[in-house]
């Protein structure tokens, strides 16, 4: 009877984690698209705006949305830097239901100054309903 008591009081948890790491996945599957469309400031649209914001990158920790989103504007000021810009998200771990850990590959092929590419690591918070990257750690 308490295993039947606990799977009942489970299931919920666990269905919202599953419709969180698939929404999770959907903002970075659009960031994605954006990048590749080159509209940076829609791509940034998925991070907290707000000074709490971390980018901490191989140059250090830039603090802040609008640091942030002019670091992008900065290292690829164009189309060809930007390149074609792909994840491969390898895990997704949410916790306590407003927060999640991500951990991935990113590349961009970038067929005249050749492709770059490295591991990232998110924190993603639940705010107003939506999922925003608050740390991002990138090499």
């Amino acid at each position: 009877m308490k295993l039947v008591a606990f799977v009942l009081l489970t299931l919920p948890i666990f269905a919202q984690t599953n419709k969180d790491v698939s929404t999770i996945k959907s903002v970075l599957s659009t960031q994605e698209k954006l990048w590749n469309e080159g509209k940076i400031e829609e791509f940034m649209e998925y991070y907290a705006k707000s000074e709490d914001l971390k980018f901490i990158g191989k140059t250090g920790v830039t603090k802040g949305w609008a640091a942030t989103l002019k670091r992008y504007q900065t290292s690829y000021p164009n189309r060809e830097t930007m390149g074609t810009l792909s994840f491969d998200i390898q895990e997704v771990d949410v916790t306590a239901s407003q927060t999640a850990w991500v951990l991935g590959r990113w590349n961009l092929k970038r067929p005249s100054l050749g492709d770059v590419g490295g591991y990232f690591t998110l924190l993603i918070k639940k705010i107003d309903g939506r999922w925003l990257v608050v740390r991002d750690h990138t090499s």
